[in-house]
């Protein structure tokens, strides 16, 4: 597999200057920096303010040829699962109805953290920069035995807006990047640069890392490490405005951080301090292999009422 045999000494190099030169420490801004956010004090939803009709005809104006490259991975009983997360499917089947047609039926028991495994959306409640989340909501505040009581997965809705990937494997010429290389700012710029493209407000931003490769076929080195962005590029995303941030990897963020002293820093950047969701494990070797940079994407989270995020399938059209 020439996804991960780029050289040894190309890994190492890659890897090793990205920590060296980029590695960048960051301290959470004060609550007084950080909230009321943007978008006022009583909001929930963050840049998903930017789903409007005008993000959707938008996106429509994408769409030459109609196809649909599907973004989300198949849920089963082998995906990569982080810690002690799990996915079980029991089938039932419950019963042959007694009637002259002999209507059977079938049905299955998921057992699993619906918001935080496959594919998945990270709402609000799932980060803290100590006991607060976005816009300085304290969580004993808002935490019920039902689920959040603001800030909720469900408060979502539908994001249908224009998609662009930023192909850094690509850049790099790799089918996958080193374990825990720090994508940096630019790195971000000349891929889009190479693909003749620039960001925009509220545009789905997903990065495309070839870690999705060891989906389903190495998923302990999938979970151990993973190459992603850093905290210089989490700012410079944000101030781009998008809608969301993805990759194909399960953080978005390196790991581990380049920081010793620091634990998923991209995740507070992004969900605490400004309410950019953060979108999981995407599929997106077709989209990479077809060089579909820019297209609709289209995605809709489960309405769990309270939920700290949401498996998704999201969509590519072009």
């Amino acid at each position: 597999m020439r996804t991960l045999i780029i050289g040894l000494g190309l890994a190492v190099t890659l890897a090793s200057a990205s920590v060296v030169a980029h590695a960048q420490s960051w301290r959470p801004p004060t609550e007084s920096q950080r909230c009321p956010s943007k978008w006022g004090a009583s909001d929930e939803r963050g840049p998903a303010n930017h789903m409007k009709p005008e993000s959707v005809l938008r996106a429509t104006r994408l769409i030459k040829t109609g196809e649909v490259i599907k973004l989300g991975c198949t849920l089963d009983g082998d995906i990569p699962l982080v810690e002690t997360r799990r996915f079980d499917v029991h089938t039932k089947r419950t019963f042959m109805n007694q009637f002259s047609n002999r209507r059977g039926s079938n049905e299955e028991l998921d057992v699993t953290e619906l918001g935080q495994v496959g594919t998945q959306l990270d709402g609000f409640t799932h980060r803290t920069i100590e006991d607060k989340v976005y816009n300085c909501h304290k969580v004993d505040d808002i935490s019920s035995r039902g689920g959040f009581t603001k800030l909720g997965i469900d408060k979502v809705g539908a994001l249908i807006t224009r998609g662009v990937l930023i192909d850094v494997a690509g850049l790099k010429g790799v089918d996958a990047l080193p374990d825990t290389y720090e994508i940096t700012v630019p790195d971000l710029e000349q891929a889009l640069q190479r693909q003749n493209l620039k960001l925009q407000p509220g545009d789905a931003v997903i990065i495309h890392t070839g870690w999705g490769k060891l989906w389903g076929k190495d998923n302990a080195r999938y979970g151990k490490t993973c190459p992603g962005i850093g905290v210089a590029a989490a700012n410079w995303l944000v101030q781009q405005d998008p809608m969301l941030v993805g990759a194909d990897n399960w953080p978005v963020e390196v790991m581990p951080s380049p920081d010793p002293q620091l634990s998923a820093p991209v995740h507070q950047i992004m969900l605490v301090v400004n309410g950019i969701h953060i979108l999981e494990n995407l599929k997106l070797d077709e989209l990479a292999a077809k060089r579909v940079h820019e297209f609709a994407f289209m995605m809709q989270p489960l309405k769990i009422k309270g939920g700290t995020g949401s498996t998704v399938t999201p969509i590519a059209v072009r």
